[in-house]
């Protein structure tokens, strides 16, 4: 609870501040504008991630020349599980046929992307991993798909080893649940558990207990939404921070940990 706390007063600590700055520098009119444009940054960060995942994702979906019924199955799903309202939907199916059109400019759109989002991978491996969802869809990752995932994950300013976890993460889940949107795992759930904290077999409790802490503080479903999160996304945020937990305590129970 303390933590929600915090989080809430950083992000309203960030409006003030920015309604404070326009304060000094032009007194009560530029206070006004201060807030308002705190508000529309964050407002188009959150119009610009829907149409960036489902845009990318059509493109992602079509890299492998065609785009299968279970992956539109599992697309559709996803509108669900977002609980996107008819307007979002509809942005959703636009942004998707967009994606998957030739001459998509998936580089330019990725950037743009970026460039308006918060800094941080942990905003952008929860667009990853709606992405990994979508094109897993039929239960194998096409060389193609894999390498625009990759290319994207870079476009992102996201290293290899971010994208390591975030798998590590999809495969766990994999393992521990029924879900049939990600491809089955060649390493054990232990192991996933690892990569997914970012830390080695080897490492101390100390660091794997700072590693938790640091991944947690960062996905946090309410500090993520102070930063530009839709509501819409909420449900995969919490999922992840979900995720996370297992493997830490998978992690605890392996090494016995107190």
């Amino acid at each position: 609870m303390l933590i929600v706390i915090v989080i809430v007063v950083a992000a309203l600590l960030g409006a003030l501040l920015g309604g404070v700055a326009g304060f000094v520098i032009g007194g009560l009119i530029g206070g006004v504008f201060g807030f308002v444009m705190v508000g529309r940054s964050l407002r188009r960060v959150r119009e610009q991630f829907i149409e960036t995942t489902f845009s990318v994702m059509g493109a992602l979906c079509k890299a492998d020349g065609v785009v299968t019924r279970a992956e539109l199955d599992v697309v559709e799903r996803i509108w669900t599980r977002l609980h996107l309202t008819p307007e979002q939907k509809e942005a959703a199916k636009t942004a998707f046929k967009r994606g998957k059109a030739p001459g998509f400019d998936l580089d330019g759109t990725v950037r743009e992307f970026a460039r308006l989002a918060p800094p941080g991978s942990a905003f952008f491996q929860l667009f990853l991993q709606l992405q990994r969802t979508a094109i897993n869809a039929d239960g194998e990752l096409h060389p193609t798909e894999q390498a625009m995932l990759m290319r994207v994950a870079r476009l992102l300013g996201l290293s290899e080893h971010d994208l390591a976890q975030l798998e590590a993460l999809l495969r766990s889940a994999t393992q521990t649940t029924s879900t049939r949107d990600c491809a089955p795992s060649s390493k054990s759930p232990l192991e996933n558990a690892y990569v997914a904290l970012g830390v080695s077999a080897t490492a101390s409790e100390a660091d794997i207990r700072a590693a938790y802490r640091k991944v947690i503080r960062e996905n946090h479903p309410d500090r993520l939404a102070s930063k530009g999160l839709p509501e819409s996304m909420r449900v995969v945020a919490e999922e992840r921070t979900r995720e996370l937990n297992a493997a830490f305590d998978q992690i605890k129970k392996a090494r016995q940990f107190a």
